[in-house]
This record gives C-alpha cells, sequence and structure tokens, in this order.
C-alpha cells in the first residue's frame, strides 16, 4: 500500500505532466512535482563530491549503434606508447576508469614498446604522440591539437605532442558523455587545433583546495592551467603592505605548493601563481623585488607563469580603480610598469619560457579611459604577456541612459572599449602573446551559482575572444570552477572543427531531458540568453547576488546579532570580506540593500547607478519576464524526463527558478524601499493607507519567493556559496529573512497602523 507522502508525490508528477503536455507549467505545480524528488542536502555536500571526484553520467541501457557508428565493448583495450608522458598515460587511466564507470565496459591499459600499423590492431584505441603516427600528424600545428580517427574497429588518436594525444582521448570521453554510449561514428576524422596556448581556472572548492579527484576534472573540460596561491606569494613570503600581511592573509602549509605543483603536472595542468610586492622604485626596495623573484623560481622552477595583478603587485599605494592618492594616474602606471620589467628581467635570466603576466585591472575601466588604459600597454616590457580584463568598462544604453558593466559580467559579451584600445596599442608591438581573464560559464554578476544557463549569450563571448585574437584565458575570476554543462560546451569551442551551436545544444538538452524535449530545452535556453542582455548591472553588489537572501527593512533594526558563517575556504583571516554590518551579519556588508532611514537619501537611486530607479526597475522587470517566458517549457521539459533524468532535469530547472527569483526579488526590494520613503514623506491619511497595502502585498510575494528560495538552497547546497567568502546565504540565513517578513507582516507594520490611525476599517 502507498503511504501519504508517495500518493502526493505521484499525484503533484501526474498533475505536472499533465501541464507539460500542455507547454504551460506553472512554478507552483513544477515544486509540486520536483521538491519531494529531490533530496535534502547539507551545506557543503557539493564540497564532498568534488573531493571524491563527480560520478561520470550513466550510459543510457536502452541506447544501441546506429548503422554507421562502431561499438567499444568488451575485448578493447586503451593503449599508449611504453615510453609516454605521465599526463598521457594518466589520461589514458582516465579513459579506462570512464569506460567502466559509466560506459560498464571493461577496457584494458596496454603499454608497448611500439605502436606501428595502428589500423591492424582490432579493437583498440591507440594514442600518441604524432612521432608515433606519422600518417596522420601531418596537419597538427602545435601543442595539444589532435586528430581523432576510426578506422574499421580501432580507433587512434594522434596529438601534436603527448598532451595533444591526451586532450584527444579526454574529447572522446565527451563524445560519449553526449552520445550516452562508446559508439564513434564509423567515418569520424576530425583534426582539432587548440585555440589557446593556456586556459587556466581558480578553484572553486575553496583557497588551494585541489583535491586529485577534482583536478582529474579539468582536462575533461578543456583546462589545461591553474592560477593558485592567490594572493599569497609561492613561498609563503607576505606582501610588503599589512593589507597583505599575515594577519590578514592564510599561508599554506609546508609543502603545500610543492606538492600541488606535482599532482597537477600528472594531468597535465600547469600551474601560474602569483607575486605579491609593494614596489616604490628605492635601491634597497628593487632589489628585494629582484630578491624575492630569485627565490621563488628557483624554489619553484616548475611554475609555468606568474600574474602581476594590481591588487597586491602595486606602486607605493595598494588601490580600488583609482585611490592611488595623488600620484597621477599615468605615472603611476609607469612605475608600475618597471616594476613589472624587474620581474620579467630577474625571472628570464633563470628560465627564458617563465611567463610573467601584467594585470592591471584597477586601473579604471569605464569608456572615458580608454587612452588612459591603452597607454599601460605603451609601458609594458615586450617580454611579458598583458593579460587583460575582457568585459570590465562594456558601455552599454538602457532607453537613452548611458552606463558601463562595474564588474564581471555576461549582459554585456564585450571586449570593453578600453579593452579593444589595448589589443590595438599590443598589435603594435611585439609581446608574445595576449591573454585575457574572461568569464566563461560563470561570473560575479550572479556570483552565488555555480554556472549561468545563458548559452548563446556565452557562445558569442567565445567567438569575440576568437575574434580579438586572445591567445590564452583565465576562467573565471573568483567564482572558480564546478563541472558544469555550459563549461563543458565552452571546452568544445576552446578547439577548431567544434560542432555548430545549435547541434551541440540539442545533444546536451537530449542527454539532460529526454529526447523529444529538444526544442522546449534551446527555446528555453534562448529565452534565458536574451534575459541576461537586458539585465542592468550593478556591479558585485547585493542584487545578482544575493537578493534572495537580502532583507525588506521596514523599520531599522534595532539590535545586535551574531554572526552565523564563517570564513573555512576563503584566502582571508577576516570575519568577513566585505565587513559585517552588526545589524543584519548573515552577508558583506555591501550584498545587503541598506535603506537610508533619515530619507534624506534615495538608496535606490544610488544603487541604480547610471540609471534612474523607473528604467532600472523597467529592465529588471524585462529580464524576469523573459527568464519565466523561458522557464515555461523549461519546466514543460524536466516533467517530461524519462525517470532515469528527472532528478538531472528538476534540479536544471530549479537553478534557473532561482535566478529568476534574484531577479524578482531584487526588483521587489527596491519597490518596497521607494514605498517605504514615500509613506515617510506623506501626510495624507488615504495615500499612506494605500502605501501600507501595496507595502503588504509586496512582503506576501515575497515570502512566498523566498520561501520557494529556501528550498532551492536546501536542495543545492552550491547555491550562495563563493569561496572567498564561503557562503553568502545558506537555508539558515534564507530563513532569517522569512522571521523579519513574517515579523513585519505581524508585528511592525500593524504597529504602525496603530501610532499613526491607520488601521483599516472591517467590512
Amino acid at each position: 500500500m502507498m503511504n501519504r507522502s508517495t500518493r502526493l508525490g505521484l499525484l503533484a508528477t501526474c498533475l505536472g505532466l499533465a501541464g507539460a503536455a500542455r507547454g504551460q507549467v506553472s512554478a507552483d505545480r513544477f515544486e509540486e512535482a520536483a521538491l519531494p524528488a529531490l533530496a535534502i542536502e547539507e551545506s557543503y555536500d557539493f564540497h564532498r563530491r568534488l573531493t571524491e571526484g563527480i560520478p561520470p553520467r550513466p550510459r543510457d541501457p536502452d541506447t544501441r549503434p546506429a548503422a554507421d557508428e562502431i561499438e567499444i565493448g568488451e575485448g578493447w583495450s586503451v593503449e599508449v606508447p611504453a615510453d609516454a608522458s605521465t599526463p598521457l598515460v594518466v589520461a589514458a587511466e582516465e579513459f579506462q576508469r570512464y569506460m567502466k564507470e559509466a560506459m560498464r565496459v571493461d577496457v584494458a591499459l596496454k603499454r608497448p614498446a611500439g605502436i606501428d600499423g595502428w589500423r591492424d590492431r582490432p579493437k583498440t584505441v591507440v594514442a600518441a604522440a604524432r612521432g608515433a603516427m606519422p600518417d596522420l600528424g601531418e596537419p597538427l600545428k602545435a601543442s595539444k591539437d589532435y586528430r581523432i580517427t576510426v578506422a574499421d574497429d580501432a580507433v587512434a588518436v594522434c596529438g601534436f605532442d603527448d598532451r595533444g594525444a591526451a586532450y584527444g582521448l579526454y574529447n572522446l570521453i565527451m563524445r560519449f558523455s553526449l552520445r550516452e554510449a562508446p559508439y564513434p561514428p564509423k567515418k569520424l576524422d576530425t583534426v582539432r587545433h587548440s585555440l589557446y596556448q593556456a586556459r587556466m581556472t581558480v578553484s572553486g572548492m575553496g583557497w588551494m583546495e585541489w583535491p586529485d579527484r577534482y583536478l582529474a576534472t579539468l582536462p575533461l573540460y578543456g583546462f589545461d592551467a591553474i592560477h593558485c596561491s592567490i594572493y599569497r606569494n609561492p613561498n609563503n613570503a607576505p606582501g610588503v603592505d599589512p593589507h597583505w600581511g599575515d594577519s590578514v592573509m592564510r599561508k599554506h602549509p609546508p609543502g603545500a605548493m610543492k606538492d600541488l605543483v606535482r599532482r597537477a603536472a600528472r594531468f597535465g595542468i600547469d600551474v601560474y601563481a602569483p607575486l605579491l610586492y609593494k614596489y616604490t622604485g628605492e635601491p634597497e626596495n628593487v632589489e628585494g623585488l629582484r630578491k624575492l623573484v630569485r627565490e621563488v623560481v628557483t624554489e619553484f622552477p616548475e611554475i609555468r607563469g606568474y600574474v602581476l595583478l594590481t591588487e597586491g603587485f602595486y606602486y607605493k599605494n595598494w588601490f580600488g580603480a583609482g585611490g592611488q592618492g595623488n600620484e597621477d594616474l599615468r605615472a603611476w602606471a609607469r612605475e608600475w610598469a618597471k616594476a613589472v620589467a624587474v620581474v620579467a628581467e630577474e625571472a628570464h635570466k633563470i628560465d627564458p619560457k617563465i611567463e610573467i603576466l601584467p594585470w592591471e585591472y584597477n586601473i579604471a575601466f569605464s569608456p572615458d579611459q580608454v587612452d588612459t588604459k591603452a597607454y599601460v600597454m605603451t609601458q609594458l616590457p615586450e617580454s611579458s604577456i598583458p593579460l587583460l580584463t575582457f568585459e570590465n568598462g562594456k558601455g552599454f544604453e538602457l532607453d537613452g541612459q548611458k552606463g558601463h558593466l562595474r564588474d564581471y559580467a555576461i549582459s554585456q559579451v564585450g571586449p570593453a572599449e578600453v579593452t579593444q584600445a589595448q589589443l590595438r596599442t599590443i598589435r603594435q608591438r611585439e609581446f608574445p602573446a595576449v591573454y585575457s581573464k574572461a568569464d566563461t560559464f560563470a561570473s560575479w554578476q550572479f556570483g552565488t551559482f555555480p554556472y549561468l544557463p545563458f548559452p548563446h549569450q556565452w557562445h558569442a563571448r567565445y567567438e569575440a575572444l576568437k575574434e580579438w585574437r586572445i591567445d590564452g584565458t583565465l576562467e573565471s575570476w573568483t567564482y572558480g570552477f564546478k563541472p558544469n554543462w555550459v563549461a563543458e560546451m565552452r571546452a568544445w569551442y576552446c578547439w577548431s572543427d567544434a560542432p555548430p551551436l545549435d547541434d551541440l545544444l540539442r545533444m546536451i538538452a537530449r542527454r539532460d531531458f529526454g529526447a523529444g524535449s529538444e526544442d522546449d530545452v534551446l527555446a528555453a535556453w534562448k529565452s534565458f540568453s536574451e534575459a541576461v542582455q537586458v539585465y542592468p548591472d550593478t556591479g558585485p553588489n547585493w542584487g545578482s547576488n544575493n537578493a534572495v537572501a537580502a532583507p525588506m527593512f521596514f523599520e531599522q533594526p534595532t539590535e545586535d546579532r551574531t554572526a552565523p558563517t564563517t570564513l573555512d575556504h576563503s584566502w582571508t583571516r577576516e570575519a568577513r570580506f566585505g565587513g559585517l554590518d552588526p545589524k543584519w551579519p548573515y552577508a558583506p556588508g555591501r550584498l545587503i540593500f541598506h535603506p537610508d532611514f533619515s530619507n534624506k537619501r534615495d538608496a535606490a537611486r544610488s544603487y541604480a547607478a547610471f540609471f534612474t530607479v523607473p528604467v532600472f526597475q523597467k529592465y529588471l522587470k524585462l529580464a524576469a519576464d523573459r527568464m519565466e517566458r523561458g522557464l515555461q517549457s523549461y519546466r514543460a521539459a524536466a516533467l517530461r524526463a524519462p525517470e532515469a533524468k528527472r532528478k538531472t532535469a528538476f534540479r536544471e530547472v530549479m537553478l534557473a527558478e532561482q535566478l529568476q527569483r534574484m531577479m524578482r526579488s531584487e526588483h521587489a526590494i527596491i519597490d518596497f524601499d521607494q514605498k517605504r520613503m514615500a509613506l515617510a514623506k506623506s501626510d495624507d491619511p488615504a495615500e499612506r493607507r494605500e502605501l501600507l497595502r501595496a507595502m503588504t502585498a509586496l512582503l506576501h510575494e515575497e515570502k512566498e519567493r523566498t520561501t520557494s528560495s529556501l528550498e532551492a538552497a536546501r536542495r543545492d547546497s552550491r547555491l550562495g556559496y563563493e569561496w572567498e567568502q564561503d557562503y553568502v546565504y545558506t537555508p539558515e540565513i534564507i530563513q532569517h529573512k522569512l522571521d523579519l517578513i513574517d515579523a513585519t507582516l505581524d508585528r511592525q507594520v500593524p504597529d504602525y497602523r496603530r501610532e499613526h490611525g491607520l488601521e483599516e476599517e472591517q467590512p
């Protein structure tokens, strides 16, 4: 006999499926079906999974090879030369592991002395550099290039070098993942050229947190490097300024950096690290910088490059986009560039191949700074590789009101006007390459999400990176990498001969939602991509990051509270990066909307920055409405998903729902404060009653939205996490917001009515 919860779950599923057949599914109906099906997670459960290794997507047992495909099955082996490098051997081991755990096929791993005549090796996947496969290697031009060829019942993976062969094996894994079975086409013959010299990422788990199984996922997604030890010198030497001293910064344990370099190398992953130093130009100070470079490069000869970010590597004063005091900005840049030249000179004495990446992020990037930003490129030594910020500062208009991106975002593709000017200047000189920090799957615009399902907007950025000939990338800062389908999509477009976007998205949709739902899923992704294009950028603030957990204040908080969170995974020791408001210490102060209770200043107007509040609110609502348009078909597709795919589909929809709620909560909090200010300034009882009715309605709507946000956060521990400050919000923090809403509805608003004689007349 079915218990009550089972009956309710079946009823909800039937209701959802009925709606799905009509193509119109409400958020409530979707939740009725999805929430009972998804397990409750504890905070950091995602962290544990990444440490242990994400289980690969399983084989579809109902799939059979088509007439133009071969099947890799029992009796097959994977072979790499006996003298293959460790990364290629590890790639073969990962292929063997994947085939066993996901494809349910045992393949043997063999290490023959030679691999001549690969076509005569039946049931074999052979992977080697072009020297061992001269008949296949001629089209390959540079490191990481590879060719995959199928002939009868043999598969050849030929790399320009061992690294290329390894990436060819990883690409086979991703092909099988899309197909949900190890069925390569019989006529597959693809030559793929790597578009980037380097692709590095930051940990999505925490500062210096790179467990082996997490490292093993990176080559699958096309990464070949990591940027680690952020805001700390590799040898633990503190920055010269107390801002970067041991009282603020964490140290890595003895031997941790060397161990990470060694472990990453097994997977073919290079390491980039920062250098921190306060440069003053005085002889003793210059010699101190030379000494630091010599010590670090000598201790860590395997490190591929050093990132010289103006947050930590600076001249005289650390500054945030122009806070360099009375120093002329161009004069400051000239001196900073001299420090870069010192690092390049000293490092290249030891190893000319070391990459020195100056990153002048904090020099103002608004469109009116085009000449200044280009000028910096004229000062850098040509022995360095400029690292540019791709989209920050990109100008845009809303109803004739001009603004620009104030931080990392995907609402604008880029490059920014300042970045375009820098690139043109760079091309006039003889730098060996140009790299860019470019978000490609997640961004600080919604910095509490593991990835953002805006594939068409992301793809436009990939195309812009290619058009502007970016040679290397840092992806993504600072949110870091977590395995996801957008990052999977990105990996395909880091080599030539990638599938057309629509074809690739259809394969991902079929795999994750089931056959027959492709059109609905693609329509949803198209709407989501259109939604973010009209989302008004606010910079690294509360709206797009924390609105679902940000409070609605009717009256000023009076009681101090104890902060419920810690910083276990951040680079900083401080209680909270960004400072806490003791009246609401559940998130950094900049991630909360703070009304001006004196009512002298319109806090919403300040927050909207370049735009009037009505225009800002108009486009917030437009973005949310376009998200809802996509969610209609997204929910329907998830509710039609076959049983084996339903939980994955539900989680995809739940994340998009949370994005929409972030937009609507942001709109509601601003609207609420506008009405609170109008209430404070009004002397008309009728107007005040109407304002209170409208504010009460907003509170009820926000309560419903916040309850849904709480349930989403309970079922996806990735939501709300950003390692620099651990969780921006958790279910417990969202509950604090709900408690405040209840207190406002049950006590604060009724008390206000009584005190001001505004009680509603009873019918």
